[in-house]
């Protein structure tokens, strides 16, 4: 029997458990939304590529499974490039779905194709970032491909695949069998472990230490293995500091977390790690953020100290530093052999109340000096303020997305995140515009857990046609817009090295220009609220959580530097005969 290839895509996704596929029509790709009509998979439309991206990204993290967009060519697939860029530098299993022209209209210059260089190129766009590209060239290859493509994506290293199919193809019959066979296809790798001895290895260095150091990634999420990985430090005794995309692998009030490392980390969590005499770095890729720019006075020196580095992705062990014992393992079935290994050698465990004391101080220390500017009834409001109203107000296990600026480099310094996997933000490719649409995703994915946007004015400005997907689909997500009228790290940055930040404020006339969010936000039909003052804040917040609707609260916000004592290598590019980082904007 025969039967649309489209018709038959939708069917084989249900299979999958595909729940939700995000994207935008387009000519080429009627025939699937066609089939879709039907369908128990529900197709979340947005006004533009890059958000129904990003809100497929935030899905696919908080939901732990495979996102699905659909896209359109050309201008359709270029704009969702960034989106599926983000995802790929933050390693989250994305399938994307691409309309292309008719095949026999390769190299024609049809409607929207791209080939100024090359005929039929519009798939080449993403390869610099994708784990693989497929051009379906043959209807009967396009079961194959799809099958293979899901596999891809959620193996290995997950990350985003690109599967572009001519739109004639989709309105194909193949016969049914093609795809009926792929269900006695596993749908499910078994991933790789280590092996006791070296499990023995790693436990015995870290034992031997005078004063070793966790860095944890946003590996240890992506593998699930945040109660192994708990486990692991508790049994050990072992102090944990992490990547900004390893926020919250271990709660932030819990007595071994020290907290974020590199750019923004505290001189405490810096000194740390770089005295360290062994370091186990668990899913990260010591990235120039987490790292100082790699400079061994600031975060980590490799030498004198050594590196035990453990990761699904093999390319990034030594790719930065120097590793004495690495192993390409998943992180759950490592931390379980490296559990087991602990126990036996150790079975009474290890603990350094000396350690746990200073750590108790720091933070204690830390806390106070925040509580000036917590308290701080300024308006506009002081950022430290905005935090920890928020934290004050929300469940522990509420998800918070982020985007960059204050609100990023911030949360990761100041916000204390208390359930793994409940802190979303753009790491690798750092996107502007990510934050506010993610947050949709990840309320489709958990509809019982409290989401909030954390995000600047800048980056919410990005992609504010994402609230009428919000209003469409009718989900309650609560919008913070920490607004300074400004991209104000850049802002800040620029004002710092050259007394200027031109191009970085939002001006008209040479006064500040106020976008008005709460009133856009109404004219979506969502709830939008422009605070007046700092004490009005709580109760406005407060509100929107028990309201279950969508809400966007703009708040202005001093336009103040994120305290640091970290290093970017930046400012010696900028400012070599000076120490300077970041400096206020008024």
């Amino acid at each position: 029997m025969k039967k649309l290839i489209s018709e038959q895509l939708v069917t084989y996704l249900e299979e999958r458990g595909v729940e939700h596929i995000f994207g935008l029509c387009g000519h080429t790709n009627i025939a699937v939304l066609s089939a879709l009509s039907n369908s128990k998979i529900k197709f979340i439309s947005t006004r533009h590529e890059q958000v129904a991206a990003h809100i497929a990204d935030g899905y696919a993290r908080a939901r732990k499974t495979t996102a699905v967009v659909l896209s359109h060519l050309g201008p359709g697939l270029t704009n969702a490039a960034t989106g599926v860029a983000n995802a790929a530098l933050d390693s989250i299993p994305m399938v994307v779905i691409a309309g292309d022209v008719p095949s026999h209209y390769y190299g024609k210059h049809p409607h929207q194709e791209v080939n100024l260089h090359a005929d039929a190129a519009q798939s080449e766009i993403y390869r610099p970032f994708v784990k693989r590209v497929w051009r379906v060239e043959r209807p009967d290859l396009f079961p194959q491909i799809i099958d293979k493509a899901f596999q891809l994506a959620a193996s290995g290293r997950p990350g985003p695949v690109l599967v572009s199919v001519p739109m004639d193809i989709f309105s194909m019959q193949v016969d049914t069998q093609l795809f009926e066979c792929l269900s006695r296809h596993t749908r499910a790798l078994s991933a790789p472990s280590i092996d006791d001895e070296t499990a023995e290895r790693i436990v015995r260095a870290l034992a031997d230490a005078h004063s070793p150091v966790v860095q944890a990634g946003g590996g240890v999420i992506l593998a699930d293995a945040a109660e192994e990985f708990r486990a692991f430090v508790d049994h050990m005794g072992l102090p944990v500091a992490h990547s900004l995309m390893g926020k919250g692998v271990l709660p932030d009030d819990h007595p071994l977390t020290l907290g974020m490392t590199g750019f923004w980390g505290t001189r405490f969590i810096n000194e740390k790690c770089r005295t360290a005499d062994w370091v186990i770095g668990l899913g990260t890729r010591f990235a120039e953020a987490d790292c100082s720019s790699w400079e061994p006075e600031y975060t980590f020196s490799f030498p004198p100290a050594k590196l035990i580095h453990i990761d699904i992705d093999p390319s990034e062990i030594g790719r930065n530093f120097p590793v004495a014992i690495g192993a390409v393992a998943d992180l759950k079935q490592a931390l379980s052999v490296l559990n087991r290994v602990a126990r036996r050698l150790f079975p009474k465990g290890r603990s350094s109340e000396a350690l746990q004391r200073e750590i108790a101080a720091y933070r204690a220390n830390f806390a106070a000096e925040q509580v000036p500017h917590q308290g701080n009834d300024a308006y506009p409001m002081r950022p430290e303020r905005i935090l920890s109203t928020v934290r004050a107000v929300l469940p522990r296990d509420a998800i918070i997305t982020t985007d960059v600026g204050w609100n990023k480099n911030g949360v990761g310094q100041q916000f204390p995140i208390f359930t793994p996997g409940s802190i979303l933000t753009p790491g690798g490719f750092a996107t502007m515009g990510f934050g506010a649409p993610a947050a949709i995703g990840a309320k489709i994915a958990c509809p019982d857990r409290v989401v909030v946007a954390l995000v600047g004015d800048g980056g919410f400005g990005q992609n504010p046609a994402m609230l009428a997907t919000a209003a469409e689909q009718q989900v309650p997500v609560v919008w913070i817009i920490m607004n300074n009228n400004a991209f104000g790290t850049i802002a800040g940055l620029e004002m710092a090295h050259f007394g200027t930040a031109f191009g970085c404020v939002f001006r008209r006339d040479g006064e500040p220009y106020h976008v008005d969010y709460a009133a856009i936000a109404r004219a979506y039909g969502l709830d939008g609220v422009r605070i007046e003052s700092a004490a009005q804040f709580k109760p406005v917040l407060e509100a929107a959580v028990a309201s279950g609707r969508p809400c966007v609260i703009d708040v202005a916000m001093m336009n103040e530097p994120v305290p640091t004592a970290g290093h970017w290598n930046i400012m010696d590019i900028y400012s070599p005969d000076r120490r300077v980082h970041h400096a206020a904007v008024n």
